[in-house]
């Protein structure tokens, strides 16, 4: 199970992001494509605009950022053509600044995520229910922190977004013990159990809700749960969401989960797929943890 995912697609640096939006402001779109491009690789948009002009002057140089934007390529050739000269260099990036800063007031409030594999252990089970814990069948529920996870899933369009209802979210992720259900692995044999795995259509709002535990950790992996949206029949998109590590050592160092170890061995900046935009925000509850995450999906 080591190392079980790989990278594919990439997150754009914030020059290319300034490129894309444009003075007129743009919409951040996530990386739906055909269903096969999971498994095959796609480019993915996933960022937004820095918050400061400082900022946006330091991350996206005036010369290359702005001659991608029609509307910034006087300001551009200008850099270009006195690039010796740092009065006229600075006084283009601050104009390039000055446009971004402009244009993250007109990206929608939706949040788009970078697109990852979806590994080895995604079998497609066809299994539609909101408690993911239970073994079909038997109803015996598998042992855990209890979790709650709602996706609001939006629509991007038109520099806003809508919820989507009638999306498909299917979720997926290992037990307490770094098990996952129905497949074969060097160290478990769980073929023919379906527990914690799952999906569900959103509803009129965009929701979809599933009631499951917080997952383990195996090793080569930080803390992470699998998901894929389909916003139709042919396009899915793929990533992850993570946890805090120092939630997670909290969490593991109860039982059932403290006989594998209260300290991953991977933590979140040595995991190669995690981005922060992937991380959750889990509080607490009563009965144990929730988080809700935001997603926006552009239909093709």
């Amino acid at each position: 199970m080591d190392n079980d995912d790989q990278q594919i697609g990439r997150v754009l640096s914030r020059r290319e992001v300034l490129a894309l939006l444009g003075t007129a402001g743009a919409t951040l779109l996530v990386g739906c494509g055909p269903t096969q491009a999971s498994q095959a690789g796609s480019t993915t948009v996933t960022t937004a605009a820095p918050a400061t002009a400082a900022a946006a002057a330091t991350q996206a140089p005036a010369a290359t950022a702005a001659a991608a934007t029609p509307a910034l390529n006087t300001q551009a050739a200008t850099a270009v053509a006195m690039a010796s000269n740092p009065t006229a260099v600075g006084t283009a990036a601050a104009e390039v600044a000055t446009a971004v800063v402009a244009n993250a007031a007109t990206v929608p409030a939706c949040v788009v995520r970078p697109e990852a594999t979806e590994g080895p252990y995604y079998v497609d089970e066809d299994l539609v229910r909101s408690d993911i814990r239970t073994e079909p069948g038997t109803g015996t529920a598998r042992e855990g922190m209890p979790f709650v996870l709602t996706f609001n899933v939006s629509k991007v369009s038109n520099g806003s977004c809508t919820a989507f209802e009638g999306a498909t979210v299917d979720i997926w992720h290992c037990d307490a013990a770094g098990q996952y259900s129905d497949v074969t692995d060097r160290s478990f044999d769980t073929k023919g159990q379906k527990w914690l795995r799952g999906s569900q259509v959103t509803d009129a709002d965009g929701k979809a809700t599933f009631t499951t535990i917080y997952p383990g950790w195996y090793p080569g992996r930080a803390v992470h749960i699998h998901y894929k949206v389909y916003p139709d029949t042919s396009q899915v998109f793929t990533s992850q969401l993570f946890f805090d590590d120092t939630l997670s050592q909290q969490v593991f160092a109860q039982a059932p989960y403290a006989s594998k170890g209260s300290t991953p061995d991977t933590l979140n900046s040595a995991d190669s797929i995690y981005q922060d935009l992937m991380l959750l925000t889990v509080t607490k509850t009563d009965q144990g943890y929730a988080a809700t995450f935001d997603i926006g999906v552009e239909q093709a």
